[in-house]
């Protein structure tokens, strides 16, 4: 009796002899298709394939695809445990062929795999085809199989559609009977949904186009697409009914009786079952990105879990058990697919927390839902508004609620549970427009309520497809966003990073799927909407971007990269300082960007030249050792238990990302070894090695116990470094000339040097705080009920500006704040809001309002602090003017 494995092996194997690429399992988040929420089947990674978007080495292709079905249109999960072949996660085998062979060769290579290979008697096979499809009928006699077990089937059943529009073909499909035992029609009879004549493989052929005045023509590349579930024919090949008595769920289910102490086959079969789908589903999906969360994709793995979790639960587990069952599935399965190995530690840490989570709640929500049936009469609904209750304070998805009813025999008032969702709605749009934020904001939320949060998928990729959910032109939703004009554009899913946590936002490309020409180049991403809604600021090329166009987006890679390594840095310089200065050390804010680190940290007073060496060591030491980066995912209480370090100005939710850089000694964490230990959601290198090199180029004061460090990484850190070691080369030579003495003298001469020049600094920057030397009032006026004070400065540097942004914040109390540098004609701008008006006004748009009028373009940063440059400082009066403009709504 083969097993699941020897099975899927056997399939490979077979269509490698006839010519196809064996193509790795793509991902359970589709990058190529915006309008799925997860890989439902094994064409899903060809598509544009199919379409003639893309090209590859190869024109015939076959694949094991793992696949999840849990959520939007394509949803098992209600039946998951309950039936003999519903699951949340399957794998799909199938043969590809994009524009090579066709029919006369589809058909007989799935008569051959199934009769010689798998050696299924040909008499319990018969098959379907599309009623008007008579060159398939044809091709399936003169095989072998009897006309009377070629059954037409005019439904769509055998049509298959890509889409109301696009790529189509009719499609024939093989069942076999199981014996007149087991009751049961053919296809097409009204018995056809008896469990008799049983579905294992679905061969399509992608020969038409269909047009949305419902005509059709014939494809210029006529493909195959065909695919087989293993779990079912695999339950076939070992000569079971139920997929769940194949050998690798039967394996799962062991081993959660094993852990439960229970028996597999007794009174908690379902719960075995369910436990073990749902085992694969998640780990899965955690192994490939997903984390749980309150929406989209983490949100339906969290609704995954759960219900296992609960079926735990009412096996007698009082303790944590699915995290124990994961070397179980990683030794049934981490062959074929050696992700699980990978995320093995990362799958238990997010099971066991979410399971201790859940257990906290889960006793006080069953008790609340035992307490309301107690009030209602024998088999009533349960009201939707206490269904509602469970799921708003115990996070109890509404169908976690109706699967625990099921098995009393009862159900839910769904139409009250709606009621009670629209009425909690409708009071959070009123708190939020009671919270005196710009009037815009409303947009955001709108958008928010409709279509939910963005999805990120920028922690693995930085190319992704997505569809365009909203455009916002000047500040207005809109249909389009017309050639050559700029504006937000809102997609589902998006592998830009928005600007958080001292990260700066993505630039880079996005294009049209349907027409090419079309291009938009992104400049900005921010979020917006809570943090939830991931904007991209772009600028449309040629054509017109349209609103529902489905879209390519493509980071900057090179830009991505710079910063990823600036931002890796800062972790490491933040536990440098820590390790030379002492405990007291936390980040104060913070800068990654694509040329430069900034960090602000507390200490008292400046760093001595031992220490900044020794910290610049320190960190380049950790660069070398060029150890992973890795992420887990924890409550904010337990990463701090074990020492993370919290990042200036996150907001963290129930769930926070830990990164983890370097091996130490005498480190901390759960090993006890890791060196820097963060909360922190941006994204980062794969190892420590890809920072390239580590040069500190300035420590200064940034305000009162406040300092700020500067630093480069990669090659400008290279450049900066064999700039020093040209001038320690020179300083030996004049050892060997003029001896030691001489060097001490010329060592105190540049420390003096370093001195002025910080003291220079701080002078200019105290001139400027007294009032600058331009007109502009260094007094603030009244915008608009908020606090305004502009300035235009000489002799000050644009990379002081941000330190005197944060002294007349700490003056003001509360207001907006635009100072312009004039430097030889040119300008620096910077604006500044205080944390209290961040809902009001964005520094962003006061830097990018006046920054116009300078002749410059862009600007970007924080709601908070900002800053751009222009060409021309002699506007600044009119600069100024746009930004209170601004202000002023």
């Amino acid at each position: 009796m083969p097993s699941l494995n020897e099975i899927r092996s056997t399939f490979l194997d077979y269509f490698r002899r006839q010519g196809h690429e064996v193509v790795p399992s793509s991902p359970l988040v589709p990058r190529n298709d915006p309008t799925l929420m997860f890989v439902n089947s094994g064409m899903v990674q060809f598509k544009n394939l199919f379409t003639g978007v893309e090209r590859r080495d190869y024109v015939r292709a076959t694949t094991a695809q793992k696949c999840v079905r849990a959520g939007g249109k394509h949803n098992d999960l209600d039946n998951v445990g309950y039936t003999a072949r519903h699951h949340t996660f399957f794998e799909m085998l199938g043969n590809f062929s994009f524009g090579d062979y066709f029919k006369e060769a589809a058909i007989p290579y799935a008569w051959e795999l199934l009769t010689k290979d798998f050696g299924i008697d040909k008499s319990r096979l018969l098959t379907t085809v599309y009623h008007t499809d008579d060159e398939a009928f044809e091709l399936w006699k003169k095989i072998g199989v009897p006309e009377d077990r070629i059954i037409r089937i005019a439904t769509s059943d055998n049509f298959w559609q890509m889409g109301p529009t696009g790529p189509c073909g009719p499609c024939t499909e093989i069942f076999y009977d199981h014996g007149d035992h087991i009751w049961g029609g053919p296809p097409g009879s009204a018995e056809e949904d008896g469990d008799r004549f049983i579905e294992i493989w679905n061969l399509v052929f992608m020969q038409n186009e269909q047009f949305e005045d419902g005509s059709m023509r014939a494809l210029d590349m006529q493909s195959i697409d065909t695919g087989m579930g293993l779990e079912r024919i695999g339950a076939l090949l070992q000569g079971k009914h139920d997929n769940y008595d194949t050998d690798t769920m039967r394996a799962l289910i062991e081993a959660s009786a094993h852990a439960s102490s229970t028996d597999p086959d007794g009174d908690g079969n379902v719960h075995h079952r369910v436990i073990a789908d749902h085992l694969r589903s998640t780990s899965f999906l955690i192994a490939d990105g997903v984390m749980p969360s309150n929406e989209g994709r983490g949100y339906v793995l969290r609704r995954i879990m759960r219900r296992a979790m609960r079926h735990a639960h009412l096996l007698g587990n009082q303790d944590p058990v699915m995290h124990r069952l994961v070397p179980s599935l990683v030794g049934q399965m981490g062959q074929a697919y050696p992700e699980l190995g990978r995320a093995q530690a990362l799958i238990q840490e997010t099971l066991l927390l979410e399971e201790t989570r859940f257990k906290q709640t889960l006793d006080r929500g069953l008790k609340l839902l035992d307490d309301e049936l107690g009030k209602l009469g024998e088999g009533a609904d349960l009201p939707g508004e206490a269904a509602f209750r469970l799921y708003d304070t115990y996070g109890f998805p509404l169908d976690l609620t109706q699967d625990a009813l099921r098995e009393m025999g009862r159900a839910v008032d769904v139409t009250g549970f709606d009621a009670a969702m629209a009425e909690q709605k409708a009071k959070a749009r009123a708190a939020w427009a009671g919270t005196g934020e710009a009037k815009d904001l409303a947009v955001w939320f709108d958008l928010l309520e409709t279509h939910g949060a963005t999805e990120f998928l920028g922690y693995d990729t930085e190319v992704a497809e997505g569809q365009i959910l909203a455009i916002i032109n000047d500040g207005k939703l809109t249909e389009s966003l017309p050639e050559g004009e700029s504006g937000w554009i809102i997609v589902n899913q998006t592998p830009f990073y928005g600007e958080a946590g001292g990260q700066v936002g993505d630039e880079g490309v996005i294009r049209s799927l349907s027409d090419h020409d079309v291009v938009g180049k992104v400049t900005d991403t921010q979020r917006f909407g809570g943090g939830k809604i991931i904007g991209h600021f772009v600028k449309a090329g040629e054509g017109a971007l349209q609103k529902g166009d489905a879209i390519s987006l493509k980071v900057d890679h090179a830009r991505r990269g710079l910063i990823r390594a600036n931002h890796s840095a800062t972790h490491l310089l933040h536990e440098a300082l820590r390790q030379a200065l002492g405990d007291h050390v936390a980040q104060r804010g913070s800068l990654n960007a694509p040329d430069r680190l900034r960090f602000d940290f507390s200490h008292a007073k400046a760093l001595t030249s031992e220490e900044i060496a020794q910290v610049e060591r320190e960190v380049n030491e950790y660069v070398r050792q060029n150890t992973a980066v890795e992420t887990r995912i924890m409550t904010p209480d337990d990463a701090r238990g074990i020492g993370a370090q919290a990042l200036f100005g996150e907001k963290y939710g129930d769930e926070v990302r830990v990164v983890s850089m370097g091996r130490a000694p005498t480190g901390k964490g759960l090993d006890k070894e890791t060196y820097s230990l963060e909360l922190c959601g941006g994204t980062h290198v794969a190892r420590t090695g890809d920072i390239g090199a580590f040069a500190l180029t300035s420590e200064t004061a940034s305000s009162a116990g406040v300092r700020r460090i500067e630093a480069l990484t990669g090659q400008a850190a290279l450049t900066e470094l064999r700039g020093r070691d040209l001038v320690m080369s020179e300083i030996e030579e004049m050892v060997k000339s003029t001896g030691v003495e001489a060097v001490a003298r010329v060592r105190a001469l540049l420390d003096e040097r370093k001195s002025l020049t910080n003291e220079v600094a701080q002078l200019r920057r105290e001139l400027a705080m007294s009032g600058g030397t331009r007109p502009g009032s260094a007094e603030a006026k009244d915008v608009n009920g908020h606090k305004f004070l502009a300035q235009v400065l000489q002799g000050v540097s644009g990379k002081d500006l941000p330190v005197l942004i944060d002294e007349h914040k700490a003056r003001l109390g509360s207001g907006a704040i635009l100072l312009i540098a004039d430097a030889d004609g040119k300008a620096a701008v910077a604006a500044g809001v205080t944390q209290d008006l961040t809902g009001a006004v964005s520094a962003v748009d006061l830097v990018r309002a006046a920054v116009a009028e300078l002749g410059g373009k862009g600007g970007g940063g924080r709601p908070d602090m900002a800053q751009g440059g222009g060409k021309d400082a002699g506007n600044a009066e009119a600069a100024i003017a746009a930004a209170e403009k601004v202000l002023g709504g």
